[in-house]
């Protein structure tokens, strides 16, 4: 123990720590040798729980064989010589310690809470609520049957043979088809024959051709996307700014 008296600087070590409630827990820390015990155990405190009043520590080397119990708080940590690797265990002393009876590591002792459906029913902002609103918003989500009619009033301006530019991206084309689709989605769609090859298909779609357009020029989009009007074809070597 002689060298655990001559401490120089601020030499530290690295150890493993335990802990008798905590089966799962097992921890690298870095420790300087100045600190004392009590030290030691503020800063393990931190990591695990245990009280300071309430904790008892042993040191353990390499080979997992016990060499001190840390008993003196004002002692410096390198009065009881650790090395790097060595083990420093932590007993929880204290029977009723937030660390015993599994209850940090073993979420089945906690106890769940739980809600009647009717309480459920009368709650404002549930997901439920948010989910159902949502929907009625929204024909299109999954389990939600969308009407033949469905964006039939965004078509009213959008004609076969307009200029148009169709979101995202702003692409630009020419409108080929305003209907319904029989192997679509229901509701209403549009045509469109891009400019450029920006499309999925020459116009036919799952077998059933709807216009013609060079090949990955078409698509097939829903009312929203579209706006009709003055969109000329963009001049491919245009610049913007000099």
């Amino acid at each position: 123990m002689a060298s655990g008296l001559q401490i120089q600087g601020d030499e530290s070590v690295l150890l493993r720590v335990t802990h008798s409630n905590l089966k799962s827990f097992s921890a690298d820390i870095r420790f300087s040798l100045q600190m004392t015990v009590e030290s030691v155990k503020e800063k393990l405190w931190r990591k695990c729980g245990t009280s300071v009043n309430s904790m008892g520590l042993q040191l353990y080397d390499d080979t997992n064989t016990k060499i001190s119990d840390l008993t003196e708080n004002s002692r410096p940590f390198g009065f009881y010589s650790p090395l790097d690797g060595y083990r420093l265990h932590v007993i929880d002393l204290d029977p009723s310690s937030v660390t015993s009876g599994g209850w940090l590591e073993d979420t089945s002792l906690v106890e769940k809470y739980s809600i009647s459906e009717e309480a459920y029913e009368k709650r404002d902002g549930t997901f439920r609520k948010f989910k159902g609103k949502l929907t009625s918003h929204n024909p299109s989500t999954p389990g939600n049957k969308i009407p033949d009619n469905y964006m039939e009033d965004l078509c009213s301006n959008i004609k076969v043979g307009n200029r148009c530019e169709v979101e995202p991206g702003e692409k630009r084309g020419a409108v080929k088809f305003v209907g319904r689709a029989e192997n679509l989605a229901p509701g209403y769609w549009v045509g469109v024959q891009y400019d450029e090859p920006l499309g999925k298909h020459d116009g036919m779609v799952k077998g059933v051709r709807y216009f013609d357009c060079p090949p990955l020029h078409g698509a097939m989009v829903r009312p929203d996307k579209v706006k009709v009007g003055d969109y000329p074809e963009r001049d491919p070597f245009e610049v913007d700014e000099l």
